[in-house]
């Protein structure tokens, strides 16, 4: 997935209010732009690291840049806006990145499904006719052991969408939770039992019914993040 053009570096001074990051420019100075990630962020920035941002070169928004990665000392970058999650994974399959989930008749987004309201990210249809539903989570906890974890707050919503595949599976479709790394510091992912015990219980329920697990890091660059290989899942 390219972005609509280059990232510009600036550097971070906090983020507040959820959606409000304050930065400096090496131009325009000290500005407020968009942050897209509500979430709780944890361990994905603190002051001083850089904040590469998009210009919207939009001058009516009342935030003209939004922040879209992360840059820590190490050098690592992290994708800090979820809403391209889906696109990556939706694009790394279409271009036959994912070998478990490689053929493929039909590919859609967001389709309504399950007993509780929900929406899959991607429905396929494989050449047996046979459905298959894919629930992505976006991974960018790094924790000091040198494992990312999801997720890094409770999750409700997290816990529903487990629920909705098993039921899935029990229906004979295909189930799968893909867990996207947006973070190139990462190569395994655990769920976070330290943060919610409920969704590490439903996680380990699910896999034993036959739920799917697959997680994939992505190549994370200021002019494009793409999904790049797959990468270990421990229980």
């Amino acid at each position: 997935m390219n972005f609509s053009k280059p990232l510009e570096s600036t550097k971070l001074i906090k983020r507040y209010k959820r959606f409000l990051t304050d930065v400096i420019h090496p131009e325009l100075g000290e500005m407020t732009v968009h942050c897209p990630n509500t979430g709780s962020m944890k361990n994905c920035w603190q002051e001083g690291w850089t904040a590469w941002v998009l210009d919207s070169e939009n001058p009516k928004r009342k935030y003209r840049y939004t922040w879209v990665l992360s840059e820590n000392l190490r050098g690592e970058f992290i994708g800090i806006n979820t809403h391209f999650a889906n696109d990556i994974v939706f694009e790394g399959i279409s271009d036959g990145k994912v070998a478990e989930l490689g053929e493929f008749i039909e590919i859609k987004k967001e389709v309504k499904y399950g007993e509780e309201n929900s929406r899959i990210d991607i429905l396929l249809t494989d050449k047996n006719n046979q459905k298959v539903f894919v629930e992505v989570k976006n991974v960018t906890l790094l924790e000091e052991d040198g494992v990312g974890y999801f997720p890094d707050a409770v999750t409700t919503r997290g816990q529903k969408h487990i629920r909705e595949l098993q039921k899935m599976k029990q229906a004979g479709h295909r189930a799968v939770l893909f867990f996207l790394v947006q973070h190139s510091g990462i190569d395994s992912v655990k769920p976070a039992k330290h943060i919610d015990t409920k969704y590490a219980e439903l996680l380990a329920e699910a896999m034993d019914s036959g739920v799917e697990v697959l997680a994939y890091n992505t190549k994370i660059t200021p002019r494009s993040i793409e999904l790049a290989k797959r990468v270990v899942f421990r229980v």
